[in-house]
């Protein structure tokens, strides 16, 4: 390209956006994105002026529809905003407020005179939402009148509607449909206004929230009449193991000499649950999903405590590592509420604070209320300090575990070449390949012959399996045979402490279609098979969540007619076999073991994707499986046989998935 064929970067070349074109052409830079979740904040940025009202002492009801063509209207009981003639400004503040980027009234709010800790600060939210917006209507009712405006695609049309009324109350009620134009999604499903409404909520104490949503015909009320607190009692479900705690304080400081000083308050309530354990920060209302400040002190302040409390009361074994956050998280639920006069956003979308003289407020406000109450409450700190231990050691083991195994799995070589006995197929294409997973090496010999060397690979199971339910990492990762068939696999682990997965697992690397036990029809086998069933229920339980563990029945009986071999499942196949060849002579033997079986005989009833019977194992309910286990698994030699012979038969619901 010639240089007069280029187009000049002169002076002419500078532009910028005019009006509502700076959010309709670029909706991210003022919403984070312009996808839904860029939507989503847009109604968020409305909301916050309502929440704000509320917080200021007007009105204590905020309702929200969501409309079924995806419009949304938020309706509160405030002062109303302020549309009429603005003298001081010489325009109509509708234009200020819905036309103006960075207007509105929360600017001097460190001053204390409007809005002293407002969610909305930087005067964004109304007019950017009505730019990104295919239309707008405004009601709103103040000072004896009803105010009405409209607009379409960031242009108001027929300008302010201004008429004496008489109304219970003041308020605004603003309804908008976010525009295609703007946004590449709009429908923001019901879940997302339930959970924005439900933790503000928890963060307004005594707010009412009201979701109407036209789609389902459904309206849902939520309010907290004591805020963080009763939601820490909710998520607690009566299963923490202390007390709900709360503490509230305010301080005053500046985040650098040079900066104005600004207020902030404190509200923090905790308890320690086994169970559940969650930890959320807001502040000034907003949920802080990336932390920040508030995220730093809470860190630095519970692990600073509890340290000194478990080192001044000699709970650590000697030359024990210290506790981390994880230990405490493990086991914590914690909510934070906290307001300011001035707030460092890292952007417009409020997801994270920075301002450094919160993070040193927050943290030695808690660091003197948890001194005070481990020193107040002996029984609840014994208690707390014992399991934030036994956190740590659980993680600790479970991180070398994680290691170890990690270690053993990670070399290059070949898996048939480090693999004792791994009988390899010759395909490489993962959507074919089977895993016969048998016991002992005699079955190794008879399905050896007996498969198709194309997709067909075999791992033989040498000698009692460990139970890897009852063991320790450590003792698991010390099975060869567990340590194999992990590689063999080629999955990785899924190892997981308290609450914190520690694995290598990856489904992506899964080396098979399907894996499939393969053990004889007898009290022995079901052993065998149950007990490879809780190993990849505890290693990779994913693997059986995805449907790609199956067993292979194998024949309780071979019916001889004529020299030709039918084969019975159960004692009622081997009636209805009887019933068909009445009257023939007939020879009825046991089936063999599988060490024993022919190899066409092998193929026919076990590996044949056209005769074979598989049994998909599916993820059954969690309690109930590790009673299942428990039984089977257990102590009790006796029982666990009676229950075989007994009921055995019932878990023999067969599905053709060949």
């Amino acid at each position: 390209m010639s240089a007069k064929q280029k187009k000049s970067y002169d002076n002419e070349s500078i532009t910028s956006l005019k009006g509502a074109d700076r959010v309709r052409l670029r909706p991210a830079v003022i919403f984070g994105s312009d996808g839904l979740e860029g939507c989503q904040h847009s109604f968020f940025e409305i909301l916050s002026n309502s929440i704000d009202e509320a917080r200021e002492g007007y009105g204590d009801f905020i309702r929200v529809i969501r409309h079924k063509d995806l419009s949304i209207t938020v309706e509160d009981r405030g002062r109303g905003i302020p549309v009429d003639f603005n003298p001081k400004e010489g325009r109509y503040n509708w234009e200020l407020v819905y036309c103006e980027l960075y207007a509105g009234g929360k600017y001097s709010n460190n001053t204390g005179e409007n809005y002293e800790f407002a969610l909305g600060l930087n005067g964004l939210g109304a007019c950017a939402t009505q730019y990104a917006s295919e239309y707008m209507d405004v009601t709103v009712f103040r000072d004896g009148y009803k105010y009405e405006l409209h607009f379409e695609k960031g242009n108001n049309i027929g300008g302010l509607k201004k008429t004496k009324c008489d109304y219970e109350h003041t308020g605004t009620i603003q309804t908008w449909k976010p525009d295609r134009e703007v946004f590449t999604d709009i429908r923001i499903p019901p879940e997302y206004f339930r959970d924005v409404l439900k933790k503000q909520a928890v963060v307004n104490a005594g707010l009412v929230f009201e979701f109407i949503d036209e789609e389902s015909g459904t309206t849902e009320i939520f309010k907290y009449e004591n805020g963080i607190i009763d939601y820490v009692n909710e998520l607690s479900a009566g299963k923490g193991f202390t007390e709900v705690r709360y503490f509230e304080g305010s301080a005053r400081g500046r985040d650098r000499e040079d900066k104005p000083e600004y207020k902030v308050k404190m509200q923090i309530a905790f308890c320690f649950n086994n169970e559940i354990n969650v930890i959320q920060y807001y502040h000034n209302s907003s949920w802080l999903e990336y932390g920040g400040a508030p995220d730093k002190a809470v860190k630095a302040a519970f692990v600073s405590e509890f340290d000194k409390y478990l080192r001044n009361n000699n709970k650590y074994n000697k030359n024990e590592s210290k506790i981390t956050f994880t230990d405490i998280e493990d086991s914590l639920i914690l909510i934070t509420n906290t307001f300011s006069t001035m707030t460092s956003y890292e952007n417009q979308t409020k997801k994270a604070i920075n301002n450094k003289f919160i993070q040193e407020a927050i943290t030695d406000f808690l660091r003197q209320q948890l001194e005070i109450y481990l020193i107040e409450n002996k029984e609840e700190a014994e208690k707390i300090a014992a399991q934030i231990l036994i956190n740590k050691r659980s993680r600790e083991t479970a991180e070398r575990a994680r290691i170890d195994i990690k270690k053993k799995l990670s070399s290059s070589m070949d898996i048939s070449t480090r693999v004792k006995k791994f009988v390899d197929c010759r395909s490489k294409d993962v959507s074919k390949r089977e895993l016969y997973i048998v016991e002992g090496d005699s079955a190794l010999g008879s399905v050896k012959m007996g498969r198709d060397s194309e997709f067909q690979a075999i791992m033989p199971v040498r000698g009692k399996i460990l139970n890897c339910l009852k063991a320790e990492y450590n003792s698991i990762f010390k099975s060869e045979i567990i340590v194999d068939l992990i590689k063999v696999l080629g999955c990785g682990v899924e190892i997981k402490s308290k609450h914190k997965d520690l694995n290598s697992f990856d489904i992506n690397n899964l080396k098979w279609s399907k894996i499939i036990i393969c053990t004889d029809a007898d009290v022995d086998g079901y052993q065998i098979r149950t007990l490879i069933l809780a190993m990849l229920y505890r290693l990779v339980p994913t693997l059986i969540e995805m449907g790609k563990v199956y067993i292979a029945e194998s024949p309780l009986f071979e019916i001889i007619v004529k020299g030709e071999s039918y084969f019975a499942y159960n004692e009622q196949e081997k009636a209805e076999i009887l019933q068909r060849f009445k009257g023939q002579k007939v020879i009825v033997q046991r089936s063999k073991g599988l060490g024993e079986n022919e190899p066409e005989m092998m193929w026919k009833t076990t590996m044949n994707p056209e005769t074979r019977r598989l049994i998909k194992v599916m993820p059954d309910d969690a309690e109930q499986t590790q009673k299942f286990f428990d039984l089977l698994l257990g102590d009790n030699l006796q029982g666990r046989k009676d229950f075989i012979a007994e009921h055995g038969h019932e878990y023999m619901q067969f599905i053709d998935v060949s």
